[in-house]
Formats: C-alpha cells, sequence, structure tokens
C-alpha cells in the first residue's frame, strides 16, 4: 500500500473515531451510517484526483462538489434536478431543516430524537470536519494541524453530552489521530528510502535476519511513545482531583480515611432541569408508596441552592457528615404547629443516575444502603461514590401544616440566618425591589408579602409558563422575566426568592419532583417532566415553608388559602412490607399523544416505565439486550486466539483422506505446540533434528520425546519414502506432546499458551497474504484502465 493511501484511509479511520464522541447525543444513531459512507465517498474522489493528478484546490473542490451532490441526494432529492442536482429548491430546503435542526437542538433534551433537521446537522458537520482533515492531512501532506477540526469535533460533543463522551470515546478519538500521525511519519520516513534500523526478523520464525519486517525500529518506536502518550493521557486526570458529573454534579470527598468529614459543593442544576421539561417521553424516574392521605404536599426535594452571586442561584459548599440514626428535629418548627409523620417507600428506575437523594421534606429518618452522606443545613442526602440507580429507601418525614395565622405571628428570624438568606447581589436590579415593594403594597407582615408575591406569580400578574425559554439565572434573566412575563418553574422560584429577599424575608430555591401521579395499583409514579423548582421562605416557628408560584404546576400550600381539612396523614398506617406493597410493574394507562404535543409538554403522564418493579421484569429491554451483546463481544475478543487456536487444532488432528496430508498436518500442530510453548520453529532444520531440539529446549520428559521422535520420523517416511506406510496413533501422539509441555512448563507459559498462543500469528500472515493477493489481482485489472486515464493526448 502506498503511502498517500495508507494516509487516506487514516484519515477516514481518524474523522470517524472522532465522530463517534457524537453517539450519545441522538437516539437512535443511525446518522452515523450516512457520515461514513459520505466520508468514504470523500476519500474515494480525494484518492482519484490526486492520481490525475489536479491541483490541490481542485481536488478539495472536487470533494466538496461531491459531498454537496451526496448531502442533496439524502435529505433534497425531491426538490432536486433530476433528483442529483442541487439548485435554489435545495439551498431553500437546506436551510429549512437547519433551522429545524436547530430548534430541534434547542428543545430536545439529550438523547434527542433523529430528526431530520438534527441528522443533517450531524451529517454535514462530520463531512466538513473530515473534508478539513483529509485536505490537511493527504492533500498537503501535514496530519499534524488536522488533530485541531478532530478536537473541535470531539469538544463539541463532549461539551454537548454533558460528560456523556466519556473515556472509551475519548480513547477512539486519540487512537484514531495517533494512527494519523503514524501514517504520516512512516509516509516520510519512506520517501527517503530504505530505512536501516539494524537486523530485523521477518514475519516467520525460523528465518534469518533480512528485510521486510513487519514493523521497522522507528515505527515500532513511534507506536511505543504514542501508546505511553495516550495511556499517561487516560491515566493521569485519574489521579487528579476533580468534579464529578451528573444532574447536579457530584459532592466533594471527605477529609480524613474513611470520609468522615469534608464538605459538598454542587454544580448548578438549572440546565439539566429545563432539559428533564423538555424531554419528548416521561420516562419514569421512581415510585413510592405512602401512608399520606393527600400525596399534594409530598414535594420529593433533592437539593436547597441557597447562595445567590447575581450570575446564578447555587449551593454553598457545607461541611457534610455521616447519615445519624434519627435527622435531628428541622430549625425553627415549634411543636405546637401541626406535623405528622408520613412514612414512604421509594424505588428509583436503573436509568436514573443522580447523586442526591430525593426526599420528602424535612425528613426525620431516612433507611437507605450504600454510602450516603447527610448536610445538615439543607437536610440533603449526597452520595459519596453512590447514586440513586435502582435503589430502595424508606423516608419517614413529617407533614408540616401551619396555619395561616401562625405564620402571621411568627417573629423575626435569627440575626445569623436572616443576614446569610436575605443577601442579595449588589448588581440586583432596583426594580426587582420597587415591584416586589408594590405589589406587597398594604401587607402587614412577611406572611402577607410572601403570600402576595405567590398570588401575583401564580393569578394576578398575567405570568404565563413557558418551558421554551431561555434558562438564564443571573439578575438581568430576571429583569427580562418580570417584563416578558413568560418562563418556567425557575423563573418564577428565582424571582420570587430574590423579591422576597429584597423584601428581608429569608428565602431559597428547592430543586426536585412533584409529587407525582397515582397509579391504579396504588403506588404513585414520578416521571423525569414531574422536576420542578419552587422557593422555600423562612418563618420562625414553622421552620423552612414551600411556596407555589408557577402557574399550572403543583399545589398551592394550604396555608397560603382559607384552612381545610384533610390532607394529614393516617398517624397510625404504616406502608406494607409485604411484595404488594412495592412500587408496581405494571404502568398506567395513558391516551396517546402526538409527538408536537409531547415536545412542548402539554401531555399528561405517559406510560410508566417498568424500570423500578419489585422483580426487576422492566429491566430488559431491546437497547440493553443490545449493550449485553456488545459487552458479551468484547468480552471475546481476548480469547479470539483460543477460539481459532481450539479451531486450528481439531482440523489438524481430525480424520483426513490423505495419509501423507493428514502426517504434515500432525507435525505442524506439533510444531506450533512447541511454539506456543516458547520452542520458536526454525524451518531450516530437517524434522528428525526438530525433533531433538524440540526434545532439549522443551524439557520435554521420556514418554513426550518418545513421541516426538516418532511422529518425526513417520513425517520422513511420508516426505522421502517410494510408499509410505499409514500411521497411526498420529493424533494420541500429539496429546501426549501437548501434555508433556504442559508438564514441563511453568504456569505462566501455560496460560500465556492457552490464551495468547504464539503460533496465532499465522492467522494474521494468512490474512496478510491474502490482502496482498487481493491487492496485486486488483492492481493487475485496473492497470490498463489507469494507464488508459493518465496517458498524454497525443
Amino acid at each position: 500500500m502506498s503511502g498517500r493511501a495508507r494516509l487516506t484511509l487514516a484519515a477516514f479511520g481518524a474523522t470517524l473515531t472522532a465522530s463517534a464522541a457524537l453517539l450519545p447525543l441522538v437516539k437512535p444513531a443511525t446518522w452515523i451510517f450516512t457520515a461514513a459512507i459520505l466520508l468514504g465517498l470523500q476519500s474515494a474522489v480525494g484518492t482519484a484526483t490526486r492520481r490525475v493528478p489536479l491541483a490541490r484546490p481542485l481536488t478539495i473542490a472536487a470533494q466538496a462538489v461531491v459531498t454537496l451532490l451526496v448531502l442533496t441526494v439524502v435529505f433534497a432529492h425531491e426538490q432536486a434536478i433530476l433528483f442529483v442536482l442541487p439548485g435554489p429548491d435545495v439551498l431553500a430546503a437546506f436551510g429549512t431543516l437547519f433551522e429545524a435542526g436547530v430548534n430541534d437542538v434547542g428543545t430536545y433534551a439529550i438523547p434527542a430524537p433523529d430528526t431530520p433537521g438534527i441528522r443533517l446537522l450531524l451529517v454535514t458537520g462530520v463531512a466538513v470536519i473530515g473534508l478539513l482533515v483529509d485536505a490537511l492531512a493527504v492533500t498537503f501532506r501535514n496530519a499534524a494541524p488536522a488533530g485541531l477540526p478532530l478536537l473541535a469535533l470531539y469538544s463539541v460533543a463532549a461539551g454537548l453530552s454533558g460528560g456523556g463522551a466519556g473515556g472509551l470515546f475519548f480513547l477512539l478519538a486519540a487512537g484514531g489521530y495517533l494512527l494519523l500521525l503514524l501514517a504520516e511519519g512512516r509516509d516520510r520516513l519512506s520517501q527517503w528510502g530504505r530505512v536501516f534500523g539494524g537486523a530485523q526478523r521477518s514475519g516467520r520464525p525460523g528465518s534469518a535476519a533480512g528485510e521486510g519486517g513487519p514493523a521497522f525500529a522507528p515505527v515500532r518506536t513511534g507506536r511505543r511513545i504514542g501508546a505511553v502518550a495516550l495511556g499517561i493521557a487516560l491515566v493521569v486526570p485519574l489521579a487528579l482531583p476533580g468534579l464529578d458529573g451528573g444532574f447536579l454534579g457530584g459532592s466533594g470527598e471527605g477529609e480524613g480515611s474513611g470520609g468522615k468529614g469534608g464538605t459538598i459543593s454542587a454544580v448548578n442544576p438549572l440546565v439539566s432541569l429545563q432539559n428533564d421539561l423538555r424531554q419528548p417521553e416521561d420516562r419514569e424516574v421512581l415510585r413510592y408508596r405512602t401512608n399520606a392521605v393527600d400525596t399534594g404536599n409530598l414535594y420529593l426535594r433533592l437539593v436547597a441552592l441557597d447562595q445567590f452571586d447575581g450570575t446564578a442561584w447555587k449551593s454553598s459548599v457545607r461541611p457534610i457528615k455521616d447519615v445519624p440514626e434519627e435527622l435531628p428535629w428541622p430549625d425553627g418548627l415549634a411543636q405546637d404547629v401541626r406535623a405528622t409523620e408520613v412514612t414512604t417507600n421509594f424505588v428509583a428506575s436503573p436509568a436514573y443516575e443522580q447523586k442526591w437523594l430525593p426526599m420528602p421534606y424535612p425528613a426525620a429518618k431516612v433507611s437507605i444502603s450504600g454510602n450516603w452522606r447527610y448536610e445538615p443545613a439543607g437536610r440533603m442526602l449526597v452520595g459519596d461514590g453512590q447514586d440513586t440507580r435502582g435503589a430502595r429507601y424508606t423516608v419517614t418525614s413529617l407533614d408540616v401544616r401551619p396555619t395561616g395565622e401562625q405564620l402571621a405571628a411568627a417573629p423575626a428570624a435569627p440575626d445569623t440566618l436572616r443576614r446569610e438568606y436575605t443577601r442579595v447581589p449588589a448588581t440586583l436590579p432596583a426594580e426587582v425591589r420597587s415591584t416586589a415593594l408594590d405589589v406587597t403594597r398594604g401587607a402587614r407582615n412577611d406572611y402577607e408579602r410572601a403570600v402576595r408575591l405567590q398570588d401575583w406569580f401564580a393569578e394576578d400578574g398575567g405570568f404565563r409558563y413557558q418551558v421554551n425559554v431561555d434558562s438564564g439565572t443571573g439578575v438581568q434573566a430576571i429583569t427580562r422575566f418580570l417584563k416578558a412575563k413568560e418562563g418556567f418553574c425557575i423563573h418564577f422560584s428565582f424571582s420570587m426568592a430574590a423579591m422576597a429577599r429584597s423584601l428581608g424575608i429569608p428565602a431559597r430555591v428547592a430543586v426536585g419532583f412533584m409529587p407525582g401521579t397515582p397509579q391504579s395499583d396504588g403506588s404513585v409514579s414520578v416521571g423525569i417532566r414531574d422536576a420542578h423548582a419552587w422557593p422555600e421562605l423562612y418563618f420562625e416557628g414553622a421552620g423552612w415553608t414551600r411556596f407555589e408560584p408557577t402557574p399550572s404546576r403543583g399545589t398551592t400550600p394550604d396555608y397560603t388559602r382559607e384552612q381545610s381539612s384533610g390532607g394529614a396523614a393516617t398517624p397510625s398506617a404504616q406502608p406494607s412490607t409485604s411484595a404488594s406493597a412495592q412500587p408496581s410493574v405494571a404502568p398506567s394507562a395513558s391516551e396517546s399523544c402526538p409527538p408536537q404535543q409531547r415536545r412542548l409538554g402539554e401531555c399528561g403522564q405517559d406510560q410508566a416505565a417498568a424500570g423500578a418493579s419489585e422483580d426487576g421484569g422492566g429491566w430488559f429491554t431491546w437497547e440493553t439486550l443490545r449493550w449485553v451483546l456488545v459487552g458479551l463481544l468484547v468480552l471475546c475478543l481476548p480469547l479470539l486466539p483460543l477460539l481459532w487456536r481450539t479451531q486450528v487444532r481439531s482440523r489438524r488432528l481430525g480424520p483426513a483422506g490423505d495419509p501423507v496430508g493428514r502426517v504434515l498436518a500432525v507435525w505442524e500442530e506439533i510444531n506450533d505446540t512447541a511454539w506456543d510453548h516458547g520452542v520458536v520453529p526454525d524451518e531450516s532444520l530437517t524434522p528428525r533434528r526438530t525433533a531433538a531440539r524440540m526434545v532439549r529446549l522443551g524439557e520435554l520428559p521420556p514418554e513426550a520425546a518418545d513421541a516426538v521422535h516418532r511422529v518425526a520420523r513417520a513425517v520422513e517416511e511420508a516426505l522421502y519414502a517410494p510408499r509410505p506406510r499409514p500411521a497411526t496413533g498420529l493424533t494420541e501422539q500429539a496429546r501426549v506432546i501437548r501434555r508433556g509441555f504442559d508438564t514441563s512448563a511453568s504456569r505462566t507459559t501455560r496460560l500465556r499458551a492457552l490464551f495468547a498462543p504464539r503460533s496465532a500469528s499465522r492467522a494474521v500472515w494468512a490474512a496478510r497474504e491474502r490482502w496482498s493477493a487481493t491487492r496485486a489481482g486488483v492492481a493487475a485489472r485496473t492497470a490498463p484502465l489507469v494507464r488508459a486515464l493518465t496517458r498524454n493526448p497525443s
């Protein structure tokens, strides 16, 4: 293979492996096949035009034209001239698809559906990167700068996937680029003529030093350097401190052994929250059973955002500790406020991965296995190397029901708490406080001010719930929201919390899930689109108290309305521990919903996923089966030499019609057995001297040594006797010899002979010879055509 052809294949492979990082973004990822075909056509056109040869700019132009034609055929053939040639209608169709793709990217969460617009964006992006890589590495023969577009492709994929493009995809992308550099290096060395790297072994054992080795010294050195560099790039980050990924980010590891202390710091969860609300399908994240009569107030809280720096709301860095048997009594909750114990059994879906544990607030006791830590200020549980996938846990919480009179009569909060939770950034526009003062004018206390703010957002202010808006979290986003009067729970909760703080009311924002949808079997299903944010305001005597300013979402707390009976938990009721009391695998029936309404979030609860079942019956999916098969394939790859060697041994030692052929096959098997155990064959020796060498180097016991000599004599007779006698017992002799090698070899040698036999190299040699023969045959058939195309006109 010529150096330029090798470069072309390397450029194609590098682009394709880097584009694999985009696979987690879209489901199903069938677009990669279209992109691979397009890259292949680009490479073929580049190879053909460089053989003519054309000027470099003309080569790139020809590849660009072919790329445009293929995109036209795939995405806009109905608008094309003769279904192939692009015209004004095709350009207009491309513009429409691009606009739809950009809108879909902003609408759908990852993994997004494979819409035509998104597919066009992905395939076109990969094609452009492929054209740049081919032009730099092959046309201009400078592979190093080709790493920049490859890095851009991987970086975009890694950034959009939020960590979904993990180590495997990095390894693929880096490996593809490394092979591209090695191909260029080999091409550059070949232009200097033959490279002398000392005595080299040929591709077969037993041959003398000479030329034609499979990998001369500079190439082997380059491979080793690249492998070491790639290994360092993969291993070193694992030893450095960093932030975990996930819905809310990770927790800091504790100080000291066993993680007994330390702090936690969560990244902003708001982008993830908006993505959850935009999901086209309402996937179930968990189910629960509870003894609460009314689940409307059973909000499941993940984390509290208590720090507002003008740019974003986020959690403060606070100390964490081991989860106590009984959680402390909630801060600020007086004994005269009605609080009923509620016990709830939860089962999280195996597909729901979260560092923070969803719990009703305030929790009084949590029973869960695994490594979980407790943050007292927010009363939150965070995993220490643990997540919620498939978690089963029980939470005893307090259903706090203060009355409006109790909240209105609440004394001032402690000074320390008030200073921390009423802090607002200096950049907060004055109109935020002035609007809060206008809305609450005439209110006699903080409770009435809080209720008026809630009602203004939810009912009186003309606000509209809309998830497809910018989810900015800073002061400018609050100002825009107050003017535009449309947004989703993030905007309502942040704005009310900021306005409450500007009025001197301690406030923070909670992120979690709404109570979910009751099912026919008595359980409650919580879906991904139940993700929600709400403000919590502090009132001395009641503690942190939930408010609901978001219209059409959640339930308005009773204490902000006229008091009514009901909604308390039955004190004596306890969730059953029987099998029937566990969350059911049976999803609730749901009406079919058009895709457009699903995308806009206008459908009700979809069919619940069965992933949270007691017996795990809903765990099996076709996607799971596919990944299981991929895993089995990966596990089987190291066993390929063993499987190949077993198959070859069975064929050689099996029955054969030709006596001479059978003797030679058994002799070849014995030689390979010796090679597998470290005795490299020497093809220059006679069978008798080969047997003696095999016995000496393999240190065979007497029985195996006799067997080797008997087979060697049979080989000589088969090769040289006029009428060779039929040999018998060859298979048994071969087995005796193999047992002899196993007996005299060390355990390491035996294991290598079994799982990594050296004689498996014969499969590589056979494939290489077949490839060389195929290439020679194709070259012979195409030579007249190439000469005709390149012949100068007379």
